[in-house]
């Protein structure tokens, strides 16, 4: 099959995949007698398992030693594989970890709104100056006991 085919048939683009090849990542296929590459079904294999572990957020060089591990097949080689994923996995926890502590955040500045805006100013605006002029903010401390209406300081800012 031709480049065009192998990118249909794994949803890899076509610049991705000649990106593949000149990184070692995907063995060159072979060309037919007009210059074409000619792709195989050990090249489309070999894409959708990288696609694979792109998919799970495995960096190139991460996706470099599984492929090899899955070449060698030695034992040390696969033990690797083990402590690879392990380390991913710790990646992936602690992006959890920093997404709920940013939903808290942003939680907390959300409550500084009542929606309120044909009475009084922007909660979340008066909280967002006083950050930028590094003062505590609700977002990253303990909600203030501020007025709902922005101070005449405080507008003055902005």
């Amino acid at each position: 099959m031709r480049i065009g085919e192998l990118s249909q048939a794994t949803g890899v683009d076509i610049e991705t995949i000649r990106f593949y090849e000149k990184s070692g990542l995907l063995q060159a296929p072979a060309r037919e007698a007009n210059g074409y590459r000619d792709y195989g079904q050990p090249q489309l294999e070999r894409l959708a398992f990288i696609r694979h572990c792109r998919a799970l957020d495995m960096s190139l060089a991460d996706v470099g030693l599984l492929l090899a591990a899955l070449d060698d097949g030695a034992a040390q080689t696969l033990a690797a594989v083990d402590g690879l994923v392990d380390a991913q996995l710790a990646k992936v926890r602690a992006r959890l970890a920093s997404m709920k502590a940013l939903e808290r955040q942003l939680a907390a500045l959300k409550a500084r709104c009542d929606s309120d805006h044909a009475h009084h100013g922007c909660g979340v605006l008066e909280e967002l100056v006083a950050a930028a002029h590094g003062e505590a903010c609700a977002c990253h401390e303990p909600p203030l006991q501020a007025s709902p209406r922005i101070s005449k300081a405080r507008k003055a800012r902005l």
